[in-house]
């Protein structure tokens, strides 16, 4: 691999992070009620989505819709068939009930989400347009409207959001 291919590998990881991470601080502001500075974080959140995407296009890390779905599935099934589990087991060894719990919930939301990935596979022309919901607690993803208790942690209703 070529140094800029490094590069570019790494400042997209490293974008992606960022823009994770301002918006987790975005949440904490408005928790806190420091709206400005939540919108702040949001709005340069945004900006290292930008710096993100571009790197990922120059690294010819975006292909066609058939073949980014195919790639997420494979993401989705590595993750819950082997990274989340090895997690977990350490997690428990080392007796770190949290990680373990954040594990787990990840764990089995990504297998719901290589279900959706395979689904849309079939015949992406014809994967309805429909309003999504995740829950804020576990990740859990839905169509059409949120159900009245997450299946994944049992969350209430009320902590789903819409997806734009």
């Amino acid at each position: 691999m070529s140094k800029t291919a490094e590069n570019l590998k790494d400042a997209f990881a490293g974008e992606s992070q960022a823009n994770r991470k301002y918006l987790a601080f975005a949440e904490r502001a408005e928790d806190e009620f420091l709206h400005g500075v939540a919108k702040l974080f949001r709005a340069v959140a945004a900006a290292e989505t930008v710096h993100a995407h571009k790197h990922l296009r120059v690294m010819d890390g975006v292909k066609s819709t058939k073949e980014n779905l195919q790639e997420a599935l494979n993401g989705e099934n590595h993750e819950f068939k082997s990274m989340y589990p090895d997690m977990i087991a350490a997690a428990k060894e080392e007796g770190q009930k949290s990680a373990e719990i954040s594990f787990h919930y990840a764990n089995e939301v990504e297998k719901i989400h290589a279900n959706l990935y395979t689904e849309a596979l079939k015949d992406p022309d014809k994967f309805p347009v429909e309003d999504w919901y995740v829950c804020k607690i576990c990740g859990y993803t839905v169509a059409k409207a949120a159900p009245e208790k997450c299946p994944v942690c049992g969350a209430a209703q009320k902590n789903f959001f819409k997806t734009d």
